[in-house]
């Protein structure tokens, strides 16, 4: 079962500035869903974190304050761009009862002994799934067990996962989540040859004689011709 995420929260003074908020160690969010109006909310940045930690993008976390308990999720966290402290946060609201559809972000565990064996290579498909669930059952990620992968033609499909009670996959069935590649040995290049300066050298010098040896051809009829007659 997921684990039960309090954070508590207080209806946000919008008069007081979000950077006096920080400097006191409060967050300035907001809160809102759809069948809930736009509140502005402050949560103690300590506890936040701790509840974004443990909860992520996927999970639910139990808003408290004057209004009751909200079961949200964070939806959106704006990081401070020098001390990747985050500086605001946007919790969507759920309604009890009804299922949501999430992406959730997928775990590979586990060695396939083909990949250990140095004869194959792990290709993950998918990084994160989209899925299905009422707001309770919600999970922060799913394990997706690699050790069976045993075979260069082994994968792993959405259908072949094993998801927790409550939760149904909204991607396809068939649909490939990791597979196996073969492992090719990489064949190296010869080095480039190193140029003989030397070499360039004489040519150049040998070219250089050559060319000067043909204007000086060039230059004596020239000169024959314009010497004038005695």
């Amino acid at each position: 079962m997921p684990v039960r995420i309090q954070l508590k929260a207080s209806k946000r003074d919008v008069k007081i500035s979000p950077s006096t908020l920080r400097r006191g160690g409060v967050i300035p969010a907001v809160i809102y869903g759809r069948k809930q109006e736009s509140t502005p909310i402050s949560v103690a940045e300590k506890d936040f974190i701790l509840a974004w930690k443990k909860a992520g993008e996927s999970s639910v976390v139990n808003v408290l304050g004057d209004w009751g308990e909200l079961q949200t999720l964070i939806n959106e966290v704006v990081l401070d761009p020098v001390s990747d402290k985050p500086i605001h946060a946007d919790f969507y609201a759920l309604e009890k009862g009804k299922k949501v559809k999430v992406m959730v972000p997928l775990e590979f565990i586990g060695v396939a002994p083909i990949v250990k064996s140095g004869a194959g290579i792990l290709i993950k498909v998918m990084h994160d799934m989209e899925i299905e669930a009422e707001p309770a059952n919600l999970p922060k990620n799913i394990e997706v067990d690699i050790s069976g992968l045993t075979e260069l033609s082994s994968q792993i499909t959405v259908g072949t996962i094993i998801l927790p009670e409550g939760v149904v996959a909204v991607s396809g069935a068939q649909e490939v989540v990791a597979s196996i590649t073969e492992a090719k040995e990489e064949v190296e290049e010869a080095p480039a040859e190193t140029p003989d300066l030397a070499s360039i050298e004489i040519s150049e010098k040998r070219g250089k004689e050559e060319k000067e040896g043909e204007e000086k051809e060039t230059a004596a009829p020239a000169a024959a011709e314009a010497k004038p007659k005695a």
